[in-house]
């Protein structure tokens, strides 16, 4: 939807509202005008219905006003003698449309000292839990939400199991842009198994201010721009058509910003020409070819206690192909038992057509790309047919517009252009392990309306390969800081953390026992 759209909508709620309520101001001592003027009308109902006026602010924030608007129903209609079962069920089967029938047909009477508390245990716990609901999506929706590694994408430096805290507010909290949609969970109901939202209606995209820009290096997580991925190595299927902030979430880290100039060569990245430099908590992983002397296995323990090696295949001519950091091939190279340990690398000019832009006129696979600039929010580009493939969908997917070929004539919107300028910041996004992430180099630059937040905490990490509880628990992880792309060494507030509780407890017991004295 549009903002004209969205406008005139409002307006008809507004509409809708005085047709349904204007006989019922009239009964709480109100004039019927006022539940005619916009907002006003939402202000004077919280004194109507004994509620506080900051109620008004959450019926403007998406998401929580699903949630809020069935309580404010609710309410009218108790403020208004109208406490049953049945009563409440019709008003919320019926989308609030029961007002209606009061305000014409009944002669209610309005209740100005209505007891705002639940009547039963079971109401008490129906309010709780309402309300908790609508703290913790706010909380998840605009400050900080909670975030599982799923994948070994940047095993070594964030591990599959870490449960991560990631923040809204550092590059700006990203309002909702599905209007109707489950609270606290992402794209399916969990157990069901049945999608959370509607595709329609939508809000218009918009962003609150934030603390910082990403900056280069830095673990970002954001939403997948193709999101579903069938058939990876068919990029006919590439897409599956979700709202934007609907799409998968994925975590990778910025290697590019805009206006940076990109490439990599023998799996190494260089960014203006300079090879990159990570800090000392990331641990960039390849794939190798580790060989062993004639007569000699290496077991699974071996490589996986003394190296972390944990997957790999054997061959005819003992060897194992393993993910490794240069750190690790290094070591395993002094082995006595090793005869070699070799890189894979696939040369440059080996095209692999899974790899972005898909067309053999750039011949590039994911250990050899490039080099291409990021492209910057306001700068203009000139187009052609060859460089086509790198921003044809930057300019119909992501900044909406229709673009052909006619008779090698590039016509966006109907016109024919040579040049192109950028709406949005647009980033590269990729794991540290290599070769075995499914990242930019598959599909793309990252949109800054994709870009979800910033991980700043991993609370929790549980190994599920470990046996016994008290080691499947990493506790070294616990409550420590996520890699900002710096050299800064993991700080834990474990032991904080701690003392926190304690404290808690401590002072809830004589807050009780003083309270029970």
């Amino acid at each position: 939807m549009t903002l004209y759209q969205w406008f005139v909508t409002f307006l008809v709620i507004q509409v809708i509202h005085f047709l349904a309520t204007w006989k019922l101001y009239i009964k709480a001592g109100r004039k019927s005008w006022e539940a005619a003027v916009p907002v006003y009308n939402a202000v004077i109902l919280m004194k109507i219905i004994n509620r506080p006026w900051w109620w008004v602010l959450l019926l403007f924030i998406p998401i929580i006003q699903i949630i809020i608007i069935p309580v404010i129903w609710v309410e009218t209609i108790r403020s208004f003698g109208r406490n049953n079962t049945q009563d409440t069920t019709l008003v919320l089967v019926s989308l609030g449309c029961y007002i209606f029938y009061i305000n014409y047909t009944q002669d209610v009477t309005y209740i100005e000292d209505r007891s705002l508390k639940p009547r039963t245990v079971a109401g008490e716990w129906v309010s709780s839990i309402v309300f908790a609901v609508i703290a913790a999506t706010f909380v998840h929706t605009y400050i900080m939400q909670p975030f599982v590694i799923p994948t070994s994408s940047l095993e070594k430096t964030l591990l599959v199991g870490d449960f991560l805290f990631v923040s809204k507010f550092h590059y700006g909290a990203r309002v909702p842009m599905t209007a109707i949609a489950a609270p606290m969970v992402h794209d399916t109901i969990p157990v069901a198994g049945i999608r959370s939202y509607l595709k329609k209606p939508q809000y218009p995209y918009y962003r609150l201010p934030g603390l910082q820009d990403i900056k280069r290096n830095e673990i970002v997580v954001f939403n997948w721009p193709v999101d579903t991925v069938r058939f990876f190595r068919d990029p006919s299927t590439i897409h599956v058509d979700k709202p934007l902030d609907k799409k998968s979430n994925y975590v990778k880290r910025c290697v590019a910003i805009p206006g940076d100039e990109l490439e990599i060569k023998d799996g190494f990245i260089y960014i203006n020409g300079k090879r990159t430099q990570l800090g000392e908590r990331a641990k960039p992983q390849y794939s190798y070819y580790v060989y062993t002397k004639p007569g000699i296995q290496l077991s699974n323990e071996l490589l996986y206690n003394r190296y972390g090696v944990t997957d790999g295949i054997i061959g005819v001519n003992p060897y194992r192909i393993a993910s490794l950091t240069e750190e690790v091939a290094n070591t395993l190279r002094r082995n006595q038992s090793i005869d070699s340990v070799v890189k894979v690398i696939e040369p440059k000019g080996m095209y692999d057509h899974a790899i972005f832009p898909h067309t053999p006129s750039m011949p590039w696979n994911k250990d050899n790309f490039g080099p291409i600039t990021m492209p910057k929010k306001g700068t203009t580009i000139t187009l052609t047919k060859d460089n086509l493939p790198l921003y044809q969908r930057i300019i119909e997917e992501y900044e909406g517009h229709t673009l052909k070929v006619k008779e090698n004539q590039i016509v966006i919107d109907g016109t024919p252009t040579n040049s192109y300028e950028f709406k949005q910041n647009y980033y590269w996004m990729m794991g540290d392990n290599r070769h075995n992430s499914e990242d930019s180099r598959f599909w793309g630059f990252v949109p800054f309306d994709h870009v979800l937040g910033k991980p700043v905490f991993v609370w929790f990490s549980w190994d599920s390969f470990a046996s016994g509880i008290q080691n499947k628990i990493r506790w070294d992880r616990l409550f420590t800081t996520v890699d900002g792309g710096g050299n800064s060494k993991p700080t834990s507030y474990f032991r904080y953390f701690l003392i926190a509780l304690a404290g808690w407890f401590i002072f809830d017991f004589f807050r009780k026992k003083r309270k029970k004295a």
